[in-house]
């Protein structure tokens, strides 16, 4: 138990009346520990300061470095055992700290985040001591101020360089505090914004601060899809169907997975994007890894009724399906008849048939009861009941094997 003497009344937080670990102040320029602040906002939903009751418009929170320091001071100099902070001070801690509490009024922003971002690469303990000590907050605040001064070009390039150290943040579903802070809204519009707008090195480290997210909440992954317009789907194709980024191409389709998979309003607004027609063009070209991302974000999208339809009506999309379905792996294989099951249930029309019988889907769905190595039993069933269920229609076209229809009992 703390002695309420022994502490000043400055160093409690008003909530908890505990002494604070990662002080932060908010808009009524009063101080909180930042979990129960965050808590008293996000989880009960309060929309006032819970010291003075005012109204609170903006919920941003500023971390409070000169208090944190002086908190920190007082318990060494009293040998207070309690433990004040989340992380161990490293031996770059004044520095970080007098880089933070510069960097929210310098006119030379580029310059220190620059030399901050080569600090955090030197080592894990000062990455650690950078979270602990406010550092995403303070770079977050940079990265937002692009919602208010949109054409001004050196608050551009600062939220740009902001992105880029944010992007060596390693975070996780544990840090709770820091996605806190990310999913904010006016953080997501801002990162938006830079996936749109800014240069290829920005749109790279934008995506790949989705992806952690992404991974580390399942919950954003959800919301997006509520939140987000067509033209963030947009964004995310066209990273996708860039050629001279790989690596933000291929975290685009991560996220497109992520996303996707956790809901199904999303599926429907990147059907409406044109992701299918996307996804249709790169899947020829594809490698190993993209095919499989690929082909399961098809089939996520096929499973509604406007996700077949746009892979029916598009010219190649059959065809693109069916020459994916050997020789590239066991997982497309099964992802492909699952697809070509989809279809068939609810568009077996005389035209997808002849153009699955013309493009070669038919001959490789034979093909594959051929195949004795790497093809399970139920992959061959799912053949085989293709098979079944339409074969009487494929019959009357010379190109389909004869010495299957005894086989098949047509």
């Amino acid at each position: 138990m703390e002695k309420k003497m022994d502490v000043p009344e400055d160093f409690r937080c008003p909530i908890s009346m505990e002494i604070m670990k990662d002080p932060v102040t908010i808009s009524t320029g009063v101080t909180y520990e930042r979990r129960h602040i965050e808590k008293w906002f996000y989880m009960y939903k309060k929309k006032t300061c819970p010291a003075t009751m005012q109204v609170v418009e903006v919920f941003g929170m500023t971390p409070n470095f000169t208090l944190k320091n002086l908190i920190h001071s007082w318990c060494i100099s009293k040998d207070y055992q309690k433990p004040c902070f989340n992380a161990p001070v490293s031996a770059k801690h004044e520095e970080l700290v007098s880089i933070l509490v510069t960097i929210g009024s310098t006119a030379f922003k580029v310059s220190c985040l620059r030399k901050l971002g080569d600090i955090l690469e030197m080592s894990d303990e000062f990455m650690e001591d950078f979270k602990a000590s406010g550092g995403v907050e303070a770079l977050v605040k940079i990265i937002t101020q692009i919602l208010a001064e949109c054409s001004d070009f050196a608050a551009f390039r600062a939220c740009e360089e902001a992105l880029g150290v944010l992007n060596q943040v390693p975070f996780s579903e544990e840090d709770e505090s820091i996605l806190h802070v990310l999913t904010r809204p006016e953080c997501m519009d801002s990162m938006a914004i830079m996936l749109q707008r800014g240069s290829s090195e920005a749109r790279f480290s934008a995506i790949s601060v989705f992806q952690k997210i992404s991974r580390s909440d399942y919950q954003w992954n959800i919301c997006v899809a509520e939140e987000n317009g067509i033209d963030f789907f947009k964004t995310l194709l066209d990273i996708l169907s860039d050629e001279n980024c790989t690596k933000a191409s291929s975290c685009s389709l991560q996220v497109l997975v992520d996303i996707l998979d956790s809901s199904k309003k999303s599926r429907l607004k990147s059907i409406e994007a044109g992701a299918i027609c996307t996804l249709v063009e790169l899947l020829p070209d594809s490698n190993r890894w993209k095919c499989e991302k690929i082909m399961y974000l098809i089939k996520l999208m096929c499973e509604s009724a406007e996700g077949r339809l746009a892979l029916v009506e598009h010219g190649m999309g059959i065809a693109s399906v069916s020459r994916k379905l050997m020789n590239v792996s066991n997982l497309v294989t099964k992802t492909g008849l699952k697809i070509f099951l989809l279809i068939l249930n609810f568009h077996a029309s005389d035209r997808v048939l002849e153009e699955m019988l013309v493009c070669g889907a038919v001959g490789r769905l034979v093909s594959l009861l051929h195949v004795n190595a790497g093809v399970g039993g139920q992959t061959k069933e799912r053949v085989l009941r293709i098979l079944k269920l339409h074969g009487g229609r494929w019959r009357r076209y010379p190109c389909f094997p004869s010495e299957f229809k005894n086989l098949l009992g047509l």
